[in-house]
């Protein structure tokens, strides 16, 4: 006879409930290093309480949305946990962004309060904020402040150091953060990750990645990057250590590689190559792991990583999916192949991670309303798509585009790619051109915007170009007025402008005129054939 169900029994999936473990279990467990300041998980946990009656007090109510500012730290760490905790939701925006662009951020989200770092938050003296009642500022490494805002000290001392928040929700679908991303029309798009897939996807990161209480983590990856991939809530799920860095620098990496032990972090392939190429790399002692993700590590970089003794996990994901999707799980066989072989099979993007459904390419139209797979040749090329437990909740105040992107019910990418007969997915280039350039998004269409406002340029066309050290970097081709004297630099610089510095071509080319249809459509094509030449059938092997 079958046993009714006795969902009274089940509780709330929250990453919250990590903390609370972790402290409940290890309290005298190192949790946390940034610089000279050192936590255990008792004192982080009894932190992130204070902090979260401070945000209570002020004025922060349940589904407020908290905007930090901020790059790997101590503080945005905590957020992740103090924000959700009163029932607020955490929007990490990116350090690297334009003050316009953090403006419409702030003002899409209808943030309350804005957390920030001192020098980010000087670039925004004369930004007009619609929503944001108070803006705090953060110390630095050394504890220093600019003295520009509320200092961050006098927020948490407003909270109770006796506060007992329940590391719980009622409902896992809340939303915990939004994520924006860079999209492919230049304005970004608020991404809602729920509790329960934040629980998820840190469970299957845990796994993908192995952390265990024995990590010592250097945050190489931007914490405000698909909330770290999950990792501040995963980590921390394993009762591992976070060793903070607030800048990804050869050396520093390497000194506290050697110093704090580390055997794992993550990050694009920029980070894999300044690794290698700092006059400080040497061969590893110990095991060591780093997840990569952005564009396909090229096989040079995946073979002077392994040259170091140091393990690649390779993942591919978007902000949609809360970082990871789906890994490059090596499989046995593969023990027998060349160096020059596994780095090729290595540089694909793999199948679904263990809390991930399968991981799909599917051809352009629906047939019959469902989606139709691609051969699974290696070579019939179509759209990858997602579903499931670790795909978002949707975009912000945006039905008609989250309806889009779920079109047939699952989430499309933009990424196209073909399927391997052994169930692997390769990447092979991206439905929107969008560039991404050492794991940051970068949306061709509103670098074109950029350069073409220029009142010399009369036409132009942005793509991604090979670079070793950031995977690809935008290039754009500009057609000038004649008689103009427009240099290569002054494109540049004028760009710079216009939006933020790191989506700025670096590379521009003059041309006549630009490759077109009969339509007068740009055949942006013509022009990645001719800047990757036969690279890309290299890496695809």
């Amino acid at each position: 006879m079958t046993q009714p169900a006795r969902s009274g029994l089940n509780t709330a999936l929250t990453p919250l409930h990590f903390l609370e473990r972790a402290a409940q279990v290890h309290p005298n467990k190192l949790a946390v290093i940034d610089g000279g300041r050192r936590l255990t998980y008792g004192e982080l946990a009894a932190d992130v309480q204070q902090l979260a009656s401070a945000l209570q007090a002020s004025g922060v109510t349940p589904g407020d949305r908290v905007t930090y500012l901020a790059s790997n730290s101590l503080e945005l760490l905590e957020a992740h946990f103090a924000v959700p905790l009163i029932g607020g939701v955490l929007v990490a925006v990116n350090t690297r962004l334009a003050p316009e662009e953090i403006r419409y951020i702030c003002d899409h989200s209808q943030s309350v309060l804005l957390v920030g770092e001192g020098p980010l938050l000087a670039a925004l003296n004369d930004v007009t904020f619609e929503s944001v009642r108070e803006i705090v500022e953060t110390p630095s490494q050394d504890g220093e402040y600019e003295g520009i805002a509320v200092r961050y000290d006098e927020l948490v001392a407003r909270g109770s150091a006796d506060a007992t928040f329940a590391w719980e929700v009622d409902d896992e679908d809340t939303v915990i953060s939004i994520n924006y991303t860079s999209g492919t029309t230049g304005r970004p798009k608020g991404v809602m990750y729920t509790h329960r897939g934040a629980y998820l996807g840190s469970l299957g990161n845990m796994v993908t990645q192995k952390f265990s209480i024995d990590t010592n983590y250097l945050w190489t990856l931007p914490m405000f990057h698909c909330n770290g991939w999950c990792g501040p809530w995963a980590v921390t799920a394993a009762a591992g250590t976070h060793v903070c860095l607030r800048a990804v620098r050869g050396d520093d990496m390497w000194r506290l590689i050697d110093t704090e032990n580390i055997n794992q972090m993550s990050g694009a392939p920029t980070v894999l190559s300044t690794l290698a190429t700092a006059p400080e790399a040497h061969r590893m002692e110990r095991p060591m792991a780093i997840a990569t993700a952005g564009a396909p590590p090229s096989p040079t970089i995946i073979k002077a990583i392994h040259y170091l003794g140091i393990e690649i996990i390779h993942v591919y994901g978007l902000t949609e999916t809360y970082g990871p999707y789906a890994v490059c799980e090596p499989d046995p066989s593969w023990s027998s192949l060349s160096a020059d072989e596994l780095s090729v099979r290595m540089s694909r993007q793999g199948v679904g991670m263990l809390t991930a459904d399968r991981l799909r390419v599917v051809l352009p139209d629906l047939q019959d309303g469902e989606l139709v797979d691609v051969a699974a040749d290696g070579v019939q090329m179509g759209e990858i798509v997602m579903r499931g437990n670790v795909v978002m909740k949707g975009y912000l105040d945006d039905p008609e585009r989250t309806d889009e992107a779920f079109e047939g019910g699952w989430f499309h990418s933009g990424d196209l790619g073909v399927m391997h007969p052994d169930g692997y997915v390769q990447l092979l280039d991206r439905a929107k051109d969008v560039v991404i350039s050492g794991g940051e998004n970068i949306s061709t269409i509103e670098v074109e915007q950029a350069v073409v406002s220029h009142p010399d340029v009369l036409d132009v066309a942005v793509i991604g170009v090979p670079d070793d050290k950031w995977g690809e970097r935008p290039k754009a081709y500009v057609v000038i007025a004649d008689g103009s004297a427009l240099t290569e630099a002054d494109v540049i610089a004028h760009v710079k402008t216009k939006i933020a510095s790191y989506k700025a071509p670096r590379e521009v080319e003059f041309l006549a005129e630009l490759p077109k249809t009969s339509t007068g459509k740009i055949r942006k094509n013509e022009l990645r054939d001719e800047a990757w030449g036969d690279t890309r059938t290299r890496i695809q092997g």
